[in-house]
């Protein structure tokens, strides 16, 4: 047997409990997207470190909130992207932490060791 070529039928599910509740969006997955992207904005002025550790938290809690709630809570993808958000972030700060470590350490190679006397003194 064959099926006609078009689309494909979309299987019925069956009617709701009228006690299940309403799938929402977490809030927690907003908040994540917020401070990710504040993170990934300010992560090269060191700034970014905060908000997206604080980010990173709030994801592993809301990962947790949304596995226990079977499904009722939606917004992972804006999870997700607010982890990526915040991870770039913390590399943006590392990155910047080791910029300024090797400019340091090359800025202090250039200085002359010891006391610089004038070329008259013995």
């Amino acid at each position: 047997m064959t099926t006609a070529p078009g689309q494909v039928p979309v299987a019925q599910q069956g009617p709701r409990h009228p006690l299940d509740p309403e799938p929402v969006r977490s809030t927690k997955a907003r908040a994540v997207f917020a401070l990710g992207l504040i993170g990934a904005l300010t992560g090269f002025f060191i700034g970014g470190v905060v908000p997206s550790t604080i980010a990173l938290i709030l994801a592993r809690q809301a990962r947790r909130e949304a596995y226990a709630s079977g499904g009722y809570l939606t917004g992972g993808d804006r999870l997700r992207r607010g982890e990526r958000l915040a991870r770039t972030g913390l590399v943006l700060a590392a990155t910047a932490v080791v910029a300024a470590l090797v400019i340091g350490v090359l800025r202090l190679a250039g200085t002359p060791f010891g006391h610089d006397y004038a070329p008259n003194v013995d």
